[in-house]
């Protein structure tokens, strides 16, 4: 049972070895879910050129945000830019690879790096830019594209509505998956949240190294193994967050309505 024990005594201690250059998938959409006290510890670490795959960046002063601002991301691999105007600036400038992936197959391509499947089909993108090449990855200072996505392999399958055109997607594997969970146990089992679990058990599933950040920490056994969403086989090293880091949870926007009587 102790050498199960994956808890480590900090956030600084579980991102200690993530490298320069590291690529790093990172759960949470928007600001929901998103392990933003692993993601200050690597802020605070100084660690740089990081290629992330994450649904976006967080917001100018939160999350991916933080790191986007002092300049440590090298490139992104998301499904849009979202309410991060530091992300849109840099893309823009040439300071900042970005490629653009459709949310679903993110999605699955995070999936399918942590079931061992190396690519995939998919109708999504077909007889667009995403198929066919050209996106823009990197600008250079003046706007021009100096770094545009490569053409994809594709394939026409019969479908129940005729033959479709698919595109060939390869999963994503990352050095090291960032993910936030509700409550997880000293072996790593991990659950989530109602809309919390978001990318979450996608980047658990496709890191190399997977560290989660858990609200509520709990003794093996204490988990009812049918609520289990991450299994703790995905998962190498949990810290336990404090009352406090637990608690600070931010909004992108706060929308309110007059309470009726």
């Amino acid at each position: 049972m102790r050498g199960m024990d994956k808890v480590v005594s900090s956030a600084a201690e579980a991102v200690a070895d993530i490298p320069d250059g590291a690529t790093v998938a990172v759960g949470g959409f928007g600001l929901c879910g998103i392990p933003s006290v692993l993601v200050e510890a690597l802020l605070a670490a100084g660690t740089r050129e990081i290629e992330a795959v994450s649904n976006n960046a967080g917001v100018d002063d939160w999350g991916l945000g933080r790191l986007l601002a002092a300049g440590r991301l090298r490139r992104m691999v998301a499904s849009y830019v979202g309410e991060n105007k530091e992300f849109a600036r840099q893309y823009l400038s040439g300071e900042l690879e970005v490629e653009l992936t459709p949310q679903g197959t993110l999605a699955e391509r995070m999936r399918a790096g942590g079931s061992g499947i190396a690519a995939f089909y998919t109708a999504t993108g077909g007889g667009t830019q995403v198929a066919q090449g050209g996106l823009p990855w990197r600008y250079d200072s003046e706007g021009n594209v100096v770094v545009a996505s490569p053409p994809k392999d594709t394939r026409v399958f019969e479908t129940h509505d005729g033959p479709k055109e698919f595109v060939l997607e390869e999963a994503i594997v990352a050095d090291f998956g960032l993910v936030r969970a509700w409550k997880g146990d000293r072996h790593g089992n991990l659950v989530y949240r109602d809309s919390a679990r978001n990318f979450n058990p996608l980047a658990a599933m496709c890191g190399r190294v997977t560290v989660a950040e858990v609200e509520h920490l709990v003794e093996p056994g204490e988990l009812d193994p049918n609520e289990v969403h991450t299994p703790g086989v995905f998962v190498q090293r949990v810290v336990a967050l404090t009352p406090e880091q637990a608690a600070e949870k931010r909004i992108e926007r706060v929308t309110t309505r007059k309470r009726e009587n």
